[in-house]
């Protein structure tokens, strides 16, 4: 019996979270993959000018946990964007160790209609379900994360 009382008869993954979470996590963002390689972006530029848009700049290692990649990839990444100008890199007030990134005039233009493309594709995904039932996914979910934030290694990001 799964947590909301479903028989759980068919295979183990149909009913498990993380694999639950991994599939619609993996068919969502493909619908908007495309939308996003249309306008000229890869995902791992959309996912950086996506969580630096109207931010405070933030670390390099803040980037590669939200967006999900390996450091190394964020920082190819950065250097070809900070070249077409549309991020730029700051040096951190208290520890050389640390660059901070953020998103130029130029770069918030670019990502603005991309973000409106993602907002209209999210209420097409949450529209079947109402506007509570939206809210309160995003609200479990944001609570999930930062429940196992500190549980999941740094190094396991991709």
């Amino acid at each position: 019996m799964s947590l909301d009382g479903a028989a759980a008869d068919g295979a183990f993954a149909d009913d498990y979270l993380p694999a639950l979470l991994a599939q619609a996590s993996h068919l969502i963002s493909a619908e908007f993959h495309r939308v996003v390689a249309e306008q000229g972006f890869t995902v791992s530029e959309w996912r950086v000018l996506a969580s630096l848009a109207r931010s405070e700049p933030l670390s390099i290692g803040t980037l590669a946990r939200i967006t999900l990649l390996k450091q190394p990839t964020v920082t190819r990444v950065l250097d070809r964007m900070e070249a077409r100008g549309h991020v730029r890199r700051i040096a951190h007030e208290s520890d050389r160790r640390v660059t901070l990134v953020g998103i130029t005039a130029s770069g918030e233009k670019l990502v603005a209609r991309l973000i409106e493309l993602a907002r209209a594709h999210e209420r097409r995904v949450l529209e079947p379900f109402g506007l509570a039932r939206s809210a309160e996914l995003k609200k479990t979910l944001r609570q999930m994360i930062e429940l196992h934030r500190g549980l999941a290694g740094a190094e396991e990001v991709e």
